[in-house]
């Protein structure tokens, strides 16, 4: 038996809109967020496609690929329990490379591939899968924390499955915070193996 789950939407907002512009892993609050199918315009991760890396050990490592991680999402709710969880008082967006802050989204981490994020002013972005958490944001975010060299470590572990999401850019055009946006998630057949 193959189970079908049905399609859904989920609605939320944008607290926040960021971008890496430089060589640095941490990004910067913006006024509004300008995405074109590069991604955004001088930020570390834009481009139509980018080298493969340690996460697809299929490929010779700095094969051109696709870029389908130009975006980082990440959802209020989530951060707020890994900060609890490592006995924190808070976990900004930009100390983790996010690009877009939502709130509104249960679970936003465990949207499914192909779930289109349409923002109300026109943009849409399609993800493509959670972000699985490395040492990489474990040590900005021990970068942070003077005394908590743990985090290096302790953030992989209490952060998987709530990391946020990676995102290609569909439709371009802006973000701002403040906009709604809607979470379409296609119907889904769970693979039985």
């Amino acid at each position: 038996m193959v189970e079908i789950i049905p399609a859904q939407k989920r609605s939320g907002k944008v607290l926040g809109v960021y971008s890496a512009l430089g060589d640095g892993f941490e990004t910067r609050s913006v006024e509004a967020l300008e995405l074109t199918y590069e991604g955004i315009p001088g930020d570390r991760h834009a481009g139509l496609t980018r080298p493969s890396n340690a996460r697809e050990p299929w490929y010779q490592r700095g094969t051109e690929m696709r870029n389908e991680q130009q975006v980082s999402i990440l959802a209020e709710d989530e951060l707020a329990a890994i900060a609890k969880d490592l006995e924190l008082d808070q976990i900004k967006p930009e100390w983790l490379g996010g690009n877009i802050f939502l709130s509104g989204i249960a679970h936003l981490s465990l949207l499914p591939p192909r779930t289109l994020l349409m923002f109300e002013g026109g943009v849409t972005v399609r993800v493509d899968g959670d972000r699985g958490p490395c040492k990489i944001s474990g040590r900005s975010l021990s970068d942070q924390f003077e005394d908590r060299e743990d985090l290096v470590f302790a953030f992989p572990k209490i952060a998987k499955y709530r990391r946020g999401l990676g995102g290609w850019v569909e439709v371009p055009g802006h973000i701002k915070p403040g906009e709604n946006v809607s979470a379409r998630i296609w119907e889904q057949c769970i693979y039985p193996g």
